[in-house]
């Protein structure tokens, strides 16, 4: 037996070091003397026609690269246990936090391997089950997901959107609950919208048809608002709100559960402003059509209309509250002067807000870990819900006569649970908890540490690993971060991330600012021109875990993804002395141009405008990390991941890193692409989710010395 296992280590041994003596022969990519004035500056961009995503060349381009990438992976010996591991992991039954219409209830539910979760209808909790909508079905590959799920107020109905392969395009259909029959609406081009039921039809969002060929990359501009009645066409959709003078607004309109209320949301990120502004038209009032202003301009303030309290609106803001406040406002008199302050600002951010059974129900961040707490509709506070441990609490919200609601809790080592709370007894019991084969918590610790930033502002970061791990700095180390867009980095359960765990692979979350862990002033000390205080943080929490003995520079990989992707691809650049391997999800690179492609002007408020701000310009020209790369260098090992259907940071983005990086190169680590098809900004089922991380960890433990043991 001991032979044998030597042996097979022998052979493994033998065939990653023939890997990495095989140099890499990448396609050669064609290189265009194509340059852009900003401000005076010329700047290069070779790449410019891997834009067109319709070109016979493109594609080409992407079939080469496919064919390299995936050459590397096969030849990696322990790929195929790696899947394997993570399926087995991957399988078990995980179920979404239940809903109540009337005397029924409804929840998701994932056999495990399922590509899509099934959605449920029961009467009461103690029914039987029945299948009210089955998104596996919606076409063959598992690849069309269920996105979007709005039940009318009495339940009769159900709006839901499909997405196609990951796109953020939706079809928008409804069903007639009772008899599962599917009406013959059916909305389309809908997107960056909710499904907002008043009466027997509902508001929702969308754009006009883009041209065809050009549905993934083209501009979204003119954004409507349409009220749709059931079992009538789209066609005869009321228009409800446009402004054709501010193309690249956002505007979509919510309910409060009475229906009184319709509340219109306007933002103009694609000016830089991170704010909105809200409208309203009151149900009460007859002829009420036009929309009344709340909140008339559009600035940095954001608010967040959250119900209905006794004709009075509860709004969560920023406003003059960088931890953000609740305040009641009345419709009639919404000047700020008359605002009624519900719940002022505290020393945490306040980041869930939510009416349920005549109560508020509300959540604050304490270094990154939720705190939940119940107050009544005036403000006064009642009691704190107890949480299992540290880690993070959602849900929260239900209907104005629950008797009692439903959260979930999950940290990096406790599986995500049900729990329901009884709001008159206070207290709150396990509903649902998974059991995950070949899990077991006490095998791993969690630690949350803070280090200094560059500048001295102290940075949290969770550090899990094994039981035991000894620091002497050969332990393999992922770190993974995010910091941006008002955004936080939770401390969350993953089951595949097990598989890096259990192989004593360290996994390193960093809380970097941008994100909205310390409130709004946080969030704003990581944009626009403060953008580099992001990649400040992320490489001081790279130091920081090499002077503290967990690992060093040829054992640490970073990875992250969307934003993320630019954060990893960006401190690869400044120092690629620092890491052994990068993994790059569906990036934001080019941060000359990312406002030029469907949604990407959204993102000018947190990044700012290479084109309208000089300034701004030369911050993002500074760190943008297709214009950062240097012939010659010796980067660290490079996945990048991409997928067609991903319209959010379309393709181009990682195409043209991927040709410069490979261009640059200056030494003999990988520079890969992986391309995926019927996938998007994420990926598009359990089935390409697991292929995915199958062949990452693969490439983690392959650049990191790891030959894992399964």
């Amino acid at each position: 037996m001991i032979r044998r296992l030597a042996a097979t280590i022998a052979v493994v041994a033998l065939l990653c070091s023939s890997i990495a003596a095989q140099k890499l022969q990448y396609p050669n990519t064609r290189r265009v003397d194509h340059t852009d004035n900003y401000f005076g500056e010329k700047v290069a961009d070779p790449y410019r026609w891997l834009e067109d995503e319709n070109a016979p060349e493109t594609a080409k381009w992407v079939e080469e690269q496919n064919k390299v990438t995936f050459g590397y992976l096969d030849r990696i010996p322990y790929r195929a246990s790696v899947k394997a591991r993570i399926e087995k992991l991957f399988n078990y039954p995980r179920y979404g936090a239940p809903l109540r219409r009337g005397e029924y209830y409804f929840f998701s539910k994932n056999d495990g391997l399922q590509n899509q979760s099934v959605y449920y209808i029961q009467k009461g909790l103690d029914g039987t089950p029945a299948v009210l909508i089955d998104p596996n079905k919606f076409a063959k590959d598992g690849t069309s997901q269920l996105a979007g799920f709005a039940l009318s107020k009495d339940g009769k109905y159900l709006a839901y959107g499909i997405s196609q392969g990951g796109s953020d395009w939706r079809e928008v259909h409804v069903m007639e609950v009772q008899s599962r029959k599917v009406l013959p609406d059916v909305l389309n081009w809908v997107k960056v919208s909710g499904l907002a039921w008043q009466g027997d039809g509902f508001f929702y969002s969308r754009y006009d048809a883009p041209k065809q060929g050009r549905e993934m990359t083209s501009s979204n501009d003119d954004h409507k608002v349409f009220f749709h009645h059931v079992n009538t066409a789209q066609a005869a959709d009321e228009l409800v709100y446009t402004d054709k003078a501010n193309p690249q607004r956002f505007h979509q309109v919510g309910t409060t559960e009475d229906q009184r209320f319709s509340i219109l949301d306007i933002s103009d990120r694609g000016k830089g402003f991170d704010g909105n502004a809200v409208f309203y038209r009151d149900t009460a009032i007859k002829a009420d059509k036009p929309w009344t202003p709340l909140i008339p301009d559009i600035g940095n303030d954001v608010y967040d209309v959250i119900d209905n309290a006794g004709g009075r609106l509860l709004v969560k803001t920023n406003r003059n509250a960088p931890n953000w406040k609740l305040v009641s406002v009345d419709p009639k008199n919404p000047a700020e002067k008359n605002w009624i302050t519900v719940l002022p600002e505290k020393p945490e951010p306040l980041e869930i807000a939510s009416s349920a059974g005549g109560k508020l129900f509300v959540t604050y961040l304490k270094d990154v870990t939720t705190r939940a707490y119940v107050y009544d509709l005036n403000g006064r506070f009642e009691n704190e819900i107890a949480l299992p441990g540290l880690g993070t609490a959602g849900g929260f919200g239900g209907n104005s006569d629950d008797k009692f609601i439903f959260y979930t809790f999950n940290s990096f080592n406790y599986p995500s649970s049900i729990f329901r709370y009884d709001i008159v007894m206070k207290k709150s019991t396990l509903f649902r908890s998974p059991e995950i084969p070949g899990f077991n918590a006490a095998d791993f610790e969690t630690k949350q540490v803070f280090f200094k930033s560059k500048d001295g502002t102290p940075i949290p970061m969770f550090i899990v690993s094994k039981k035991g791990i000894r620091l002497d700095g050969s332990n393999p180390v992922l770190m993974y971060g995010y910091g941006g867009f008002n955004l936080t980095t939770n401390p969350s359960f993953s089951s595949t991330r097990i598989a890096l765990l259990e192989q004593g692979v360290v996994y390193a979350s960093v809380n970097m600012r941008g994100g909205a862990e310390y409130g709004e002033k946080w969030h704003q000390a990581g944009m626009k021109l403060k953008k580099q205080n992001v990649f400040d943080d992320f490489i001081a929490a790279a130091d920081y875990l090499i002077a503290n003995k967990y690992t060093s520079p040829q054992k640490l990989a970073i990875q992250g993804a969307s934003n993320g992707g630019l954060l990893v691809g960006a401190v690869a650049n400044q120092r690629p002395d620092l890491f052994k391997a990068v993994i790059q999800q569906a990036g934001v690179m080019d941060m000359l141009r990312f406002h030029k492609f469907t949604i990407g002007w959204n993102w000018i408020a947190d990044y700012g405008s290479s084109e309208a701000n000089e300034a701004e310009f030369k911050a993002l020209r500074a760190y943008s990390p297709i214009h950062n790369l240097k012939e010659g260098v010796k980067y660290p090992a490079t996945l990048t991941t991409t997928a067609d259907h991903d319209d959010r940071v379309v393709p181009a983005h990682s195409f043209k890193y991927a040709a410069a990086l490979q261009h640059a190169q200056g030494g003999d680590n990988p520079v890969l692409i992986r391309i995926d098809t019927n996938s998007g900004h994420g990926a598009s089922s359990t089935t390409k989710s697991i292929e995915q991380a199958a062949d990452i960890y693969s490439f983690i433990f392959r650049n990191l010395g790891v030959t894992p043991k399964y």
